[in-house]
């Protein structure tokens, strides 16, 4: 597995910011706060911010992104600093990568957002689905950016970790130079690692149709990272998923069963959180753990409602859920840590695109009961009565209609069992031959 170029095992490398404002340009967020979430990510890797520098531009300079007189005042700053490694906000072209690292030096390592956001991943990844995921992203944004830096992560690449290594780059061919051999390596492992992600998704895929046959509702969690996900599926399911007070504390999906207030149940599913500047490689290589959201019956979209950025975080996400597909999903929003308001409303205008809102505190367990009603609300509006006439030899399917909590009421008679059924209209196709009459 390609291990993170940033290990949490050293002491922290001191780390320079740089921002780019483009004028006429609408940001999501100011350059001052996208730089703070920045820094909150610099951390997340084990990293320690010592400065920051932005610059507001009409145009990205072609060749280094900034201007030639502001890169030269960030060169002495870095060196007067001390730092290691200087993070742009934004992602670098391969041009721009090559010339900022000739200017900066053999002893300043560069990243940019995208690279940072991929290596907390690499960190963070506990599956080897996870770790898949990954690997391919990771090998995807840096193929065509093939520099200096790439000699520090090819000693890694193939070293084993969860799922064992193929050993490093192969040899020279005649009149090849050790780049065609990179890029040929690179090339070759992204094809075995999508390979290896179809298997994945394949057997994701017959976890799903048991899960349909099931004939549980799924509702999938998404949000902005840090919005409390994973505290919130460990307060209505008392599951045990890690959560911490972090950027991408969790990768890994994670399905739980939850019954609500009228002793239905449904499958409540965490996904990976959403950041503004998401790597588009990033959002493709985990395509199978976005696929719950696509499964799902429900989404909530739980959203910080402290956060003085919430109004824009829910934005990055309504972003998202639109470049996948997603945006059209019946959702609630659930305003997550309001605790934190001190009675205050949140300072952002609700969406009146969802089905409802809930204010809650996942850590403090409040508000769950609203939560569970408005999801109980949600997924009745999708349901649709059926009265069905089960032959007595079909004993099977009465069983299965009964285990599901279908039945609203029942007479038997010479033909079978009468049911009069309330279910999912997904579900309806399964009986529909047995049916004697349908109602919204």
């Amino acid at each position: 597995m390609t291990k993170p170029l940033l290990s949490s095992d050293y002491a922290p490398e001191r780390g320079y910011l740089v921002g780019v404002a483009l004028q006429r340009e609408r940001a999501l967020l100011s350059i001052d706060d996208s730089l703070d979430e920045l820094a909150l990510l610099a951390e997340t890797a084990g990293i320690k911010v010592v400065g920051r520098a932005w610059q507001r531009l009409r145009q990205i300079n072609p060749k280094s992104l900034i201007g030639s007189g502001k890169l030269l005042e960030i060169v002495e700053d870095v060196a007067l600093h001390e730092a290691g490694v200087v993070i742009f906000d934004d992602e670098l072209s391969p041009r721009h990568q090559r010339e900022l690292e000739k200017r900066l030096g053999e002893s300043v390592r560069l990243l940019d957002r995208s690279a940072l956001i991929l290596d907390i991943f690499a960190q963070h990844a506990r599956t080897s689905e996870g770790a898949l995921q990954v690997e391919l992203a990771q090998y995807e944004y840096r193929l065509p950016r093939l520099t200096r830096q790439w000699t520090h992560l090819a000693r890694q690449a193939g070293g084993g970790g969860a799922r064992g290594g193929s050993g490093g780059v192969g040899l020279r061919g005649p009149g090849e130079t050790q780049l065609e051999v990179d890029r040929r390596e690179i090339t070759r492992k992204i094809t075995k690692l999508k390979s290896e992600l179809e298997h994945v998704r394949a057997h994701r895929n017959l976890h799903r149709q048991r899960r349909r046959r099931s004939g549980l509702p799924l509702a999938a969690l998404v949000g902005y990272t840090n919005a409390g996900k994973s505290t919130l599926i460990n307060a209505l399911t008392d599951a045990n998923i890690y959560a911490a007070d972090q950027l991408f504390a969790t990768l890994d999906p994670t399905t739980r069963r939850l019954q609500l207030p009228d002793r239905r149940e449904l499958l409540l599913s965490d996904t990976v959180g959403f950041i503004q500047k998401l790597p588009t490689t990033l959002i493709a290589a985990f395509r199978a753990t976005l696929e719950e959201v696509f499964e799902a019956d429900l989404l909530l979209h739980v959203v910080d409602a402290s956060h003085p950025n919430a109004a824009q975080h829910i934005e990055a996400v309504e972003d998202t859920l639109a470049e996948i597909d997603a945006a059209s999903m019946p959702r609630i929003l659930v305003l997550n840590k309001t605790d934190r308001l001190d009675g205050r409303p949140p300072s952002f205008d609700l969406v009146d695109t969802y089905l409802g809102a809930a204010a809650i505190s996942a850590q403090e367990k409040q508000g769950l009961d609203e939560l569970r009603d408005l999801m109980g609300a949600a997924l009745e509006a999708q349901m649709t009565s059926l009265e069905v006439v089960i032959p007595y030899q079909t004993g099977k399917v009465y069983s299965d209609l009964y285990d599901r909590g279908y039945i609203q009421s029942e007479q038997t008679n010479s033909d079978g069992w009468r049911l009069q059924l309330r279910l999912p209209k997904t579900q309806c196709e399964s009986y529909r031959r047995f049916a004697v009459s349908e109602t919204s």
